[in-house]
C-alpha cells in the first residue's frame, strides 16, 4: 500500500506570487518581512529544484519524492525560524518599552529565552503555545478569533511537524503505518501556504497584543 500524505482533504492552494501584506494602518514585523523575503526565496529555490527534475521514469520519481521530503523539512524549519524570530522581536520591543536599565537588561531578557522550545524543538501548537505564552498571551485563542480557518491550519501544522520528524529520522510508522510514504509536491505546497497564511495571522496577534501593553505600534517602520 502507498500512502499519499493528505489524500482526500485538499483544503487550500498554493499561491505563487506572496500576498501583499494587506493590514490597513500596521507595519508588518520584520520577522514577517523576512518571512516573505529570505524565507521565500529559499522555499522558492528548493521549488526550482523540483521543476528542474526532467524525464517521466521512475529515476525522476525517486528524485522527486527526495526533492518533495527535502521541501517538507525546509517548510517546517523555515516557518520554525520566523516564529523564533517573531518571539525575540517581541520580547526586543516589550524590554524597550519597559525601559530595563542596561545593567540588568540581559538577566531580564534570558527570562524570557530561559528553556525556550522554539530553540529545541519543532514549532509545533504546544509548544508555540508555551513559548508566546511568557509574553502575557493565550497565542491559539487569538490566533483561531484571527481568522476562521486557523483552527484547521493549526492541525495541518502538526501534520507537517509529524511528517518532518519522521522524514528526519527516516521512520515513518507514525504518519504511514504500514505504508510506503509518498508525499506529494501538491501536498507540500499547501503545507506552505498554511504557514504563511499563519505567519500573517501570528504577526497581527503579536501586533495588537503588544500595542495593547505598550499603547505603542510596536513594529515601526
Amino acid at each position: 500500500m502507498v500512502y499519499r500524505a493528505g489524500h482526500g482533504k485538499i483544503r487550500e492552494g498554493f499561491v505563487q506570487k506572496h500576498e501583499p501584506h494587506d493590514l490597513v494602518g500596521s507595519m508588518p514585523s520584520k520577522s514577517y518581512r523576512g518571512w516573505l523575503s529570505t524565507r521565500a526565496k529559499a522555499l522558492d529555490e528548493i521549488e526550482a529544484a523540483h521543476a528542474s527534475v526532467g524525464g517521466t521514469g521512475p529515476g525522476r520519481r525517486y528524485a522527486t519524492q527526495q526533492i518533495n521530503q527535502a521541501y517538507a523539512v525546509l517548510v517546517a524549519s523555515q516557518f520554525q525560524g520566523f516564529c523564533r524570530d517573531l518571539h525575540t522581536e517581541s520580547v526586543v520591543r516589550l524590554m524597550a518599552f519597559i525601559n530595563v536599565p542596561t545593567l540588568v537588561l540581559p538577566l531580564v531578557q534570558a527570562r524570557f529565552f530561559e528553556g525556550r522550545q522554539l530553540d529545541s524543538k519543532n514549532a509545533r501548537p504546544g509548544s508555540l503555545g508555551s513559548d508566546f505564552g511568557l509574553l502575557g498571551i493565550k497565542l491559539w485563542d487569538e490566533v483561531d478569533k484571527h481568522h476562521p480557518k486557523n483552527k484547521d491550519r493549526k492541525g495541518d501544522l502538526e501534520d507537517l511537524n509529524n511528517w518532518r520528524n519522521a522524514i528526519a529520522h527516516q521512520s515513518f510508522g507514525k504518519v504511514c503505518p504500514g505504508c510506503t510514504p509518498h508525499l506529494t509536491l501538491q501536498h507540500v505546497r499547501r503545507w506552505r501556504s498554511v504557514c504563511g497564511r499563519l505567519a500573517r495571522s501570528f504577526d497581527e496577534v503579536m501586533r495588537v497584543h503588544l500595542q495593547s501593553l505598550t499603547g505603542e505600534t510596536p513594529w515601526p517602520k
